[in-house]
């Protein structure tokens, strides 16, 4: 397992950023870079359980991550506990491939800066997946920077 980091600055506020990065509308835009399709099912309050979740581009049936909001400290700081996968609408948190991965973290943080909101991204990523999400994440980033400075 690796940990990525990622950054951006956006001109916006950090409560504006903070709303562009979670509220449901926008989620579904600035990680399409991810998966076409995706969005959540849940909510953002600590100790949530949340689906991530998209059309299986195989099958077209929904497809994701279990998932629970492990830390929300509001406009500062988002931890997400990856737990397990959803497939063919069953929940699996025991299975050989959902615990190789598990658990993963993915955590935001929002910083100010002269008016501006840095946001810090860490995630845990499986080795196969490292080369992939350091191509999506600075897309996903920059949609995210998009949306927030409209």
């Amino acid at each position: 397992m690796h940990r990525l980091h990622f950054s951006i600055l956006i001109d916006a506020p950090k409560q504006k950023v903070w709303h562009t990065m979670l509220d449901d509308k926008t989620f579904r835009e600035w990680t399409q870079a991810f998966h076409p399709g995706s969005y959540y099912k849940g909510d953002w309050n600590k100790g949530s359980k949340i689906l991530f979740l998209g059309p299986d581009p195989e099958t077209g049936k929904e497809g994701g991550m279990v998932s629970r909001i492990a830390e929300n400290k509001r406009y500062e700081f988002v931890s997400i506990e990856h737990l397990g996968i959803l497939q063919d609408g069953k929940e699996d948190t025991t299975s050989e491939t959902a615990r190789k991965w598990t658990p993963a973290f993915e955590n935001y943080t929002f910083k100010e800066r002269d008016g501006a909101t840095e946001v810090l991204v860490d995630v845990d990523v499986e080795d196969e997946h490292v080369e992939p999400f350091q191509q999506m994440w600075p897309n996903a980033l920059q949609k995210l920077k998009e949306l927030a400075e409209k």
